[in-house]
Parts: C-alpha cells; sequence; structure tokens
C-alpha cells in the first residue's frame, strides 16, 4: 500500500525540560481515517504540529518525517523545500485560523497561494475558475450561500467548514484536524466530522484528527492511534477499545476520554478499510 505518512524515531523536548514526544513511530497508508486520541497534554497537537512542519523535532535525535514520500523534517531539520512538501498537507485548527475581515471566498482562496504567483496573491487577485473552485468547495461543506459575508459573521461550525473547504481547494492528500469539533456545539460537531469522512471517503484523501471523545473516534474512524504522556500506547481497530483497555491505559484520566459527545450519523464503510493494521499494544 502507498504510505501517505511516515513517522520514525521523533523525539521532541521542550525548554523547560518536558519530554513531549517520545520515540513516536507511525505510518499511515494512503485513504486511511485516522483517530488520534489522548487526554490533555498527551502530544496529539505537537505531534499534528510537527507533521505540518510547523514544530522541530530534537536535533539530536534520529527522527525523520515523511509526507506522501517526501522529507518533512530530518533529525529536527526542515526539507528545504518543505513549502512544496505542505502543499500537500491541510491543516484545520481547531481555532479556524480565518482572518475575520476578510470575506468567506478570499478566505477559501488562500488554499490556493501555493501554486500562485506570488503578486497575484498579495493583491488578492483571483481569476474566475479559482472563484470558481472555492465556490464549489464552500458548496460541499454546504455554506456556499455565506461565500461574501466576513468570516467572523459566521458561526463556529461554519467557520470550521470554512476551513476545511480551504483545505479542499489546496487540494491536500493528507488532511491534519486537530481538535476540529472541541469549541463547537453538538449539532456543528456532527456536520463538521461528517464532512470529513465524506471527503475521505469521496476524494480518497487521507485524514488524521485528534479527538477527545472516544465515541467519535470509534464511529468515525476505523482505526486508533493513542497517545499518553507522549507516547503511543495504543494502534489498531477503534472497535477494540473497550471501557476497561481504555482505563488500563490512560488510568484515572479514562473519564476525560469516554465522557459522551452528542449522537452523531455516520456511513458504516461495507469494506475493509484501506491499511488495516493489527492492533499494536505499547507499554506506558
Amino acid at each position: 500500500m502507498p504510505t501517505a505518512l511516515h513517522i520514525q524515531h521523533l523525539n521532541k523536548h521542550f525548554g523547560n525540560g518536558k519530554h513531549a514526544l517520545k520515540d513516536i513511530n507511525l505510518t499511515v497508508e494512503k485513504g486511511e481515517m485516522v483517530a488520534l486520541i489522548g487526554a490533555s497534554g498527551s502530544g496529539k497537537s505537537t505531534l499534528l504540529r510537527h507533521v505540518a512542519g510547523l514544530m522541530l523535532a530534537d536535533g539530536s535525535s534520529e527522527s525523520l518525517i515523511e509526507v506522501e514520500g517526501q522529507s518533512v523534517q530530518r533529525q529536527g531539520r526542515l526539507n528545504p523545500h518543505i513549502r512544496r512538501v505542505r502543499s500537500q498537507i491541510g491543516f484545520v485548527f481547531q481555532q479556524f485560523n480565518l482572518v475575520d475581515r476578510l470575506p468567506v471566498l478570499t478566505n477559501v482562496l488562500v488554499g490556493l497561494l501555493h501554486r500562485t504567483p506570488g503578486w497575484r496573491g498579495w493583491l488578492r487577485m483571483f481569476n474566475r475558475s479559482e472563484r470558481h473552485l472555492a465556490l464549489e468547495a464552500l458548496s460541499r461543506v454546504g455554506i456556499a450561500d455565506c461565500h461574501g459575508q466576513r468570516a467572523s459573521t459566521l458561526s463556529g461550525g461554519q467557520q470550521q467548514r470554512a476551513a476545511i473547504a480551504r483545505t479542499l481547494v489546496q487540494g491536500a492528500q493528507l488532511v491534519l484536524a486537530d481538535e476540529p469539533i472541541a469549541s463547537l456545539d453538538p449539532e456543528s460537531s456532527r456536520k463538521v466530522m461528517d464532512i470529513l469522512a465524506r471527503i475521505n471517503r469521496e476524494d480518497q484523501c487521507t485524514v488524521v484528527v485528534s479527538l477527545h471523545q472516544v465515541d467519535v473516534a470509534m464511529k468515525y474512524c476505523p482505526r486508533v492511534v493513542a497517545l499518553h504522556q507522549g507516547k503511543v500506547v495504543y494502534d489498531g481497530p477503534s472497535s477494540a477499545l473497550t471501557p476497561s483497555l481504555l482505563r488500563e491505559l490512560y488510568g484515572v484520566q479514562v473519564e476525560e476520554l469516554l465522557a459522551p459527545a452528542a449522537p452523531v450519523a455516520v456511513h458504516v464503510p461495507s469494506e475493509r478499510p484501506v491499511g488495516w493494521n493489527t492492533p499494536v499494544m505499547h507499554p506506558v
């Protein structure tokens, strides 16, 4: 199977001495939808930011991160051509990362900057076909009628959908979603997760989404990678994540993960997902 993401011996220490990521080794095949779970402080956001090249691993480690066969960083040094590699990576932030004063359509068109001449991007001069592409992406996430509004006028759920539309316009092969429903109401959360599942299914893009709620992870993601104190402690099918196993892995922190989310509807695939792995248990 072609590999979308490969992480090898990833370690990260912060200036305060905290060992935030501890020898992470992970492979995600093309077309997978993977949930990254863990209690607060487990390293989920830190890991995703390393994959996107927004943070650097320890320079003294033998770390390697590759996306679509291209190096993002090696031994704590970014690929000199990181802009080209990042064009394959869409990042959906918890707090949306839209420019409030700009129209929704312009925020979505930002996804095209990697292949737009610098002067046109600076002047926000996008042609008709580019605008059509952005409108089509907004239509896919259900907010095309909001294209002319300032981003600040949208609800949180609408802003998150606009952020996903930006990754669609970008043509990202790997979508990283960092707690995309953490600040949303239950109905908006359901819509956002439905959209991520749909683009994974329809566009065959790979999705790695970090989540607090285990029930959401189990409904949408066939595979779960669990982090605890910066280490991978479980990698396998979400169906095997029983409450007793989670208590074994997380101890008292398990209540944070088992807190119920709102009921969600989800498409259930009829076949085994691409890149299905045998469960891997790691000692804490």
